[in-house]
Order: structure tokens, then C-alpha cells, then sequence
């Protein structure tokens, strides 16, 4: 763990500096072999995380890299665009049918965990996005309703809450919402209520 965390960092380092070696990075994702798709995936999304504009003019090659067939390299690359959405959500808006795959992904609970945050973080711009990802979102939010993941997931439904939503995704979202906040139990029952305070906050 500590050896990749250090050869990301080399990455990233590199790719601060030099606009050559960003683009070598991002050809990585395309031409690398697997362990390299992996580095230069976890690399990009650091290198989002300090500035999504050092990343933006590489949405496609992003988008690209969800077709690659290792979890690692997918759920990384939804994570920076999940980023990148405040920078170019038009361009972002390209990922969703991968997206819609990642999030019924059988094989990984992070793939799955990081669509959902693409989603939400999508659809949380504007009326017109809530409602084109609001039945994908739903149907995350029944299929994986007490996986390990699902928690984790309401973080991200609780950001969505907060967008500029749909009137009528927003009351499909309170309705899924209620039987949790008024029946459920611990963690769960908690964040459908702080689902519906942010509905009737932003709602208002």
C-alpha cells in the first residue's frame, strides 16, 4: 500500500510540473498495462483533487477509461469526474451510460458507490439532470439498501437533496425517503431524515 501511494505521488509530482508528463499519464489509461491504468487513474483523480482545471481538458480520456476491466481503474475515474462536474458538467454528462453500468456493477461495491456519487453529483446541477438520473439513483437507493456501501452512499443522496432538483424529483426522493426516516433504525433512519431537512431547506 505505502510502495503505490508513493508512486502515485512520483506521478502526480510529475505531472504538477510538466505538461508532458500529464499527458503521459493520461495516455496511461488508454495504452498502459493494467498496474499502469491503475497509478495513472488514482494519479488524475489527486491531481483533481488539487485542482479539477488540471484535468478538465481530459474528460473524454477519463470517460474513456470506464470501459477498462479492472474495478480500480473505473471507480477512480468516476470519483475525478465526479469533481470535474463543477468544472464541465455538460462534458461529464458524456459518462452516464457508463455510469448506469458502474452503479449495477456485480463484482464491486466501490464501482457501484463511486456511480452513485457521479450521479448525484450530476444531477444535483440542474432540474432538467435531476430528473434524466433520478431513476437511476432510485434504483440504487432499493437495490442496495443495507449493503456495506449503502451508507456511504446516502452521503451522496443528502448532496442531491441539497441541488437544484426537480419539484417532482424531489418529492419521489422524500417519498422514498419517509419510510426510512419514520421506520428505520440507527445510521439509516438518521440520514433519510437529514434527506428530507435538506429537501424541505432547498424546497422551500
Amino acid at each position: 500500500m505505502a510502495e503505490r501511494v508513493e508512486a502515485v505521488k512520483v506521478i502526480v509530482d510529475a505531472a504538477q510540473k510538466s505538461q508532458k508528463d500529464l499527458e503521459k499519464t493520461v495516455k496511461l489509461l488508454a495504452e498502459g498495462g493494467r498496474r499502469e491504468r491503475q497509478l495513472a487513474a488514482a494519479a488524475l483523480y489527486e491531481l483533481a483533487k488539487i485542482d479539477p482545471h488540471i484535468v478538465d481538458a481530459y474528460i473524454d480520456d477519463v470517460i474513456d477509461a470506464l470501459n477498462r476491466p479492472e474495478a480500480q481503474t473505473r471507480w477512480e475515474c468516476l470519483e475525478t469526474l465526479t469533481l470535474l462536474v463543477d468544472v464541465d458538467a455538460r462534458g461529464c454528462g458524456k459518462a452516464l451510460p457508463e455510469a448506469e453500468a458502474g452503479l449495477f456493477d456485480e463484482d464491486s461495491g466501490f464501482v457501484r458507490l463511486s456511480a452513485m456519487r457521479f450521479l448525484c453529483k450530476y444531477g444535483s446541477t440542474t432540474a432538467l439532470r435531476s430528473e434524466k438520473v433520478w431513476p437511476l439513483i432510485d434504483e440504487g437507493i432499493q437495490c442496495y439498501h443495507g449493503d456495506l456501501e449503502f451508507n456511504d452512499m446516502m452521503i451522496a443522496v443528502i448532496d442531491f437533496a441539497a441541488g437544484k432538483l426537480d419539484p417532482e424529483v424531489a418529492q419521489s426522493l422524500a417519498e422514498r425517503m419517509s419510510f426510512d426516516a419514520g421506520n428505520g433504525k440507527g445510521t439509516i433512519k438518521r440520514k433519510a431524515q437529514q434527506v428530507l431537512d435538506t429537501l424541505k431547506d432547498t424546497q422551500a
